[in-house]
């Protein structure tokens, strides 16, 4: 049925009101106007905004609303706030949450980051606008169908202990403070994040223990300091006894991936790489560890977990470094199998030195 106009009601409201069905949307609601010349106007104008997707109700829940509530939770707000620009309406209004769909996330993402990888479209669209949803309640929380690829590829180079010293020594010669971040990187497995984060109140060498209050797994970390560590940590340059200032100085940024690459390509017997200006690339020339990156340290520390100390996936998920078997279980092909060792009795030529 087209939207009526209700003439007032004597004793109720001075107002003419609009009900009925257009296009599907149901309206009950006010025109707040006393003619009947004008409210019929305000009931076409609500009519011409059903048609154009534009028609809200009062007290709607928006995209708008539903972040302020998912922040009022604790939500992040870094990636909220393009979010909430881009389902601004041309009426100035934010977009109705019942009007956000796959399609609609789907068009946000491609037109936030048209040239960015699926990855970087999950973490910056489809993720924080599925916690909004969900903080918005049930009526409104739907699976999401993330793109293909968004979760990124799973980078798991890591060192032989050799690569490790040899890029060890070449940190020590550029700054010793800096030789012993990536042992401390190496041996906790710790993210770059983390490690920089750590105050010296929060590191007992005496112990062997230092403690890691906040984690990208939300879970505080008690992590043991090996013997090798500790005799590193006992020469910081700067030493350990400065309360709640950071263990170590730096920041992330490109002053610290320049000190890594000079430090791998003097490792490598190569020149120490000349520092550019921001904004340009430098050439990178390929050398046997141009791969490695901070993160090569947590995967070498999960690696020589598994290849040296015999643990397996439980046991790394144990150091408390991995929240879950899944992603800790990238590690189980750096060790041969049980099964995998069974081709030594593989029958060999007569004769061979193999069969010998």
């Amino acid at each position: 049925m087209p939207i009526k106009l209700i003439p007032p009601r004597a004793g109720k409201t001075p107002y003419f009101a609009g009900r009925g069905i257009h296009f599907g949307r149901y309206v009950d609601r006010s025109t707040k106007a006393r003619e009947k010349r004008v409210a019929l106007q305000v009931i076409r104008k609500w009519e011409r905004e059903i048609e154009r997707g534009e028609f809200s109700t009062p007290g709607e829940a928006t995209f708008a609303s539903a972040v302020v509530a998912y922040l009022k939770t604790g939500g992040d707000p870094r990636p909220t706030g393009p979010l909430i620009e881009y389902f601004i309406k041309s009426d100035g209004k934010s977009t109705p949450l019942r009007e956000i769909n796959q399609t609609v996330i789907d068009t946000c993402a491609l037109a936030l980051f048209p040239d960015h990888t699926a990855a970087t479209r999950n973490r910056e669209v489809y993720t924080p606008i599925s916690a909004i949803l969900k903080s918005a309640g049930p009526d409104f929380d739907f699976k999401i169908r993330r793109p293909k690829g968004s979760r990124g590829k799973v980078v798991t180079g890591w060192l032989w202990p050799e690569q490790a010293f040899r890029i060890f020594d070449a940190a020590a010669t550029l700054d010793a403070e800096f030789g012993i971040f990536l042992h401390y990187l190496c041996y906790t497995g710790c993210r770059i994040s983390e490690a920089l984060r750590l105050t010296c109140n929060e590191l007992r060498v005496s112990e062997a223990f230092a403690f890691h209050r906040i984690t990208k797994n939300e879970d505080p970390r008690a992590v043991f300091l090996p013997p090798v560590l500790v005799a590193s940590l006992a020469n910081h340059p700067r030493g350990l006894e400065r309360g709640t200032q950071r263990v170590f100085r730096f920041h992330q940024g490109g002053s610290l991936r320049y000190m890594l690459q000079a430090a791998c390509m003097i490792a490598c017997g190569l020149p120490q790489p000349k520092r550019v200006r921001k904004g340009k690339t430098p050439p990178k020339p390929a050398y046997e560890l141009d791969f490695v990156n901070f993160h090569t340290f947590c995967h070498t520390y999960g690696t020589w977990m598994r290849r040296y100390a015999g643990l397996d996936i439980k046991g790394l998920v144990g150091t408390g470094r991995w929240k879950s078997e899944q992603s800790a279980s990238r590690y189980a092909h750096v060790v041969p199998s049980e099964d995998a060792v069974k081709a030594a009795v593989l029958p060999t030529a007569k004769g061979s030195k193999a069969s010998a």
